[in-house]
């Protein structure tokens, strides 16, 4: 006896519409859980930029988001995958924001610089954070000193690179010293960020950057015939 066609339809159009209402239920699954986790992130980068990383505690996070230490864990197997997964947020908004100053070589690339420092300047937050987690990350086994060990290594290579092209393009002398001028740029920024903080009326980050930035160049900019 023969399969009846519409039975065998019917049959196949039910199939196709559970698999379609699965597919959407784990979308929405999908959703939630990082709706979640990003909401998670952002607490914690609260918290952690006010209270530091030893002094915050899963519980305190997670009573502000809502849920139980537990529900935290169930995203973020530890503290401490919590904190790597925050820095690896951050590096991707950093990464984004670096496209800004894409294309740009030498002086324009230090140039540019003023423009983070004047960014930093609006968003506290972010930079109350960047400024606990990397002072607590010189302490023994931090979980983050890998991370900003990493990151002014590189901040470091992009700030010479820059130095290094406008030299080589004659807009700096030949003895400039490329090494120490960019990490006495960096230094700069950060401890400017520190000042800002403490005295947000009273320091104008993207003012200063700019006046040591053409300071540091004056001093090393050929001297005229």
């Amino acid at each position: 006896m023969g399969t009846d066609p519409d039975v065998a339809a019917s049959s196949a159009s039910t199939a196709a519409a559970a698999v379609a209402a699965d597919r959407r239920a784990d979308g929405v699954q999908k959703q939630r859980t990082r709706r979640r986790r990003q909401e998670i992130l952002e607490v914690a980068s609260q918290t952690f930029a006010t209270r530091g990383f030893y002094n915050a505690s899963l519980a305190e996070i997670a009573e502000e988001v809502g849920i139980s230490a537990a529900g935290i864990l169930h995203h973020f197997k530890t503290k401490d995958q919590l904190l790597t997964e925050l820095l690896h947020h951050r590096d991707m908004a950093d990464i984004e924001e670096a496209g800004h100053g894409r294309g740009l070589h030498g002086l324009e690339f230090l140039h540019h610089l003023v423009d983070t420092a004047a960014r930093n300047s609006t968003r506290p937050g972010i930079t109350q954070l960047y400024t606990v987690l990397s002072a607590e990350s010189v302490t023994t086994d931090h979980p983050a000193q890998a991370w900003f060990r990493d990151r002014y290594d590189g901040l470091r290579a992009m700030v010479t690179e820059a130095l290094t092209e406008a030299r080589d393009i004659g807009e700096l002398r030949g003895d400039a010293d490329i090494a120490e001028t960019a990490t006495a740029i960096i230094a700069v920024m950060d401890g400017l960020q520190i000042q800002w903080l403490l005295a947000p009326e009273t320091v104008d980050m993207e003012a200063v950057t700019r006046r040591t930035i053409e300071a540091l160049i004056d001093a090393l900019v050929p001297e005229e015939d």
